[in-house]
């Protein structure tokens, strides 16, 4: 059952201290299904001196206990994996398919941190001089404050977790209040596996007078963020007055580039899955497909076939392939880039409509002959919605690719080899998946660069973001 979900602090779970809360809305429904315990500023103080606490604390607790707790919460993490499934699709609309899969995804993450917690090594440096040991020792950054979005509760909030405590560091995480309990389940198995009070605490409210408070605090050394490009250049800069270390993975608008060699079969097929996932809200869902010529008729025809055929509905029922959007603003926002790419000389295949009136329903949208001039084609859609337009050579579809002040994943289709290593050179962006969707994976690195972010959150790049490196030089005596 998905019942009110509460703050952890320091170990014990609790309302906020002055009764605020808020209602969690069933995206496919339109019900109120359970009520959210809003923090105050006495919440996080008391978040604060507890994360302070723990960090003392679980610096001081060997990488191989550390690892062998987390573990332990992964576990827990695969047990309860249909209870948590069915509480997120309840919360944010997915299929029950993919909370499940997100939920299994996350014990792996934990895993895999786990065992980089016992690789966090030093090394020695060969010295100039007789007698002289020079040691590179990693140390944990100290207390974290996360800040993590709706749209994958446990996959954000994990990847910031999992590494945060597998180098040492306790954390305060702002969850999405939209999402909560995905989020609070994942804690409780951190909590019920063993890591001590004060490591991990999680809480909600208003987001910006979180942010802001924590960010600023004494106590916070390292802040990371996942969301929209405009919030995170604005965390950024608070978190620059007081030199905190900062991870940001920010908006993105992924071009997808389908080469006229390309199989456009598996091309239509794999970009299909990945587009409509959790109804396109995802940061690293292809956005702009940008396809030659040669197979562009093709391709438009049988994408346009793959959206028509997808069947929309409450993530509860087994048919269901595609959920709703997280929100009634998310409706407006998809009408808006329609009705503009349609005035712009753009034509519409499939969808581009509200699908009945319970629930944010949007259709499958595919919109081929899109100009760059239109909404959709420069600014992230976050939605079901796929912009289609030709290209005629490999410089002018790199030029457009690149165009953008985005660069956080982007996809390519080619049978050649030499085209696919020009094409993964060329491209300025983070990640690049090339003829199937290669990203995400926990061992992997995940980020972006240019206004899609710095720094990353996978791979052991990660856990280089939660540890200072310490040179100490020592002569004998």
């Amino acid at each position: 059952m998905y019942t009110d979900v509460q703050l952890l602090i320091d170990g014990q779970w609790c309302s906020g201290s002055e009764g605020g809360s808020s209602p969690i809305v069933n995206p496919a429904t339109g019900e109120v299904i359970a009520s959210l315990a809003h923090a105050s500023t006495a919440d996080l103080d008391r978040a604060l001196a507890a994360a302070e606490r723990g960090f003392a604390a679980w610096r001081q607790v060997s990488a191989f206990e550390r690892s062998k707790l987390m573990r332990r919460a992964a576990e827990l993490l695969r047990e309860r994996a249909d209870a948590i499934a069915r509480a997120m699709t309840l919360e944010q609309g997915k299929p029950l398919a993919e909370s499940r899969v997100e939920t299994l995804l996350g014990a792996d993450t934990i895993d895999w941190f786990a065992e980089e917690a016992r690789r966090t090594y030093g090394r020695i440096v060969p010295a100039r001089a007789p007698g002289v040991m020079q040691m590179v020792i990693k140390e944990p950054v100290g207390p974290v404050a996360a800040f993590t979005p709706w749209n994958f509760p446990i996959n954000q909030a994990v990847r910031k977790a999992s590494a945060a405590l597998a180098a040492g560091c306790s954390v305060i995480l702002k969850g999405p209040e939209e999402t909560p309990a995905s989020c609070a389940a994942l804690f409780r198995a951190f909590s019920d596996a063993g890591v001590p009070a004060g490591v991990l605490n999680l809480v909600f409210g208003v987001p910006a007078q979180i942010s802001e408070y924590l960010i600023a605090h004494p106590v916070i050394r390292k802040v990371t963020f996942t969301g929209s490009t405009p919030v995170g250049k604005h965390l950024a800069m608070l978190a620059g007055r007081s030199m905190k270390r900062v991870t940001m993975e920010l908006g993105g608008h992924a071009p997808a580039i389908v080469f006229d060699d390309a199989d456009v079969d598996a091309a239509v097929r794999l970009l299909g899955a990945a587009k409509f996932r959790n109804a396109g809200q995802v940061c690293v869902s292809p956005t702009r497909f940008l396809v030659q010529r040669g197979v562009y008729g093709r391709f438009c025809d049988a994408f346009t076939e793959h959206a028509r055929s997808l069947r929309v509905g409450n993530g509860l029922e087994p048919q269901t392939q595609m959920g709703p959007l997280a929100n009634a603003r998310r409706l407006d926002a998809m009408r808006g880039f329609v009705d503009d790419a349609v005035a712009c000389g753009a034509r519409l295949t499939a969808g581009g409509k509200r699908l009945g009136d319970n629930g944010n329903f949007f259709a499958p949208t595919v919109l081929v002959d899109v100009p760059t001039t239109a909404r959709v084609m420069n600014e992230e859609p976050f939605g079901p919605i796929a912009s289609i337009a030709p290209f005629d050579d490999f410089d002018a579809v790199v030029k457009e690719a690149n165009r953008l002040p985005f660069g956080l994943a982007a996809y390519a289709f080619t049978r050649s080899a030499k085209t696919a290593t020009a094409i993964g050179a060329a491209l300025e962006s983070g990640m690049v998946s090339i003829n199937h969707l290669g990203l995400g994976l926990p061992e992997v690195p995940f980020g972006g660069i240019k206004d899609s972010g710095y720094g990353s959150e996978g791979g052991i790049e990660a856990m280089e973001a939660y540890l200072n490196t310490k040179f100490v030089s020592q002569a004998g005596a």
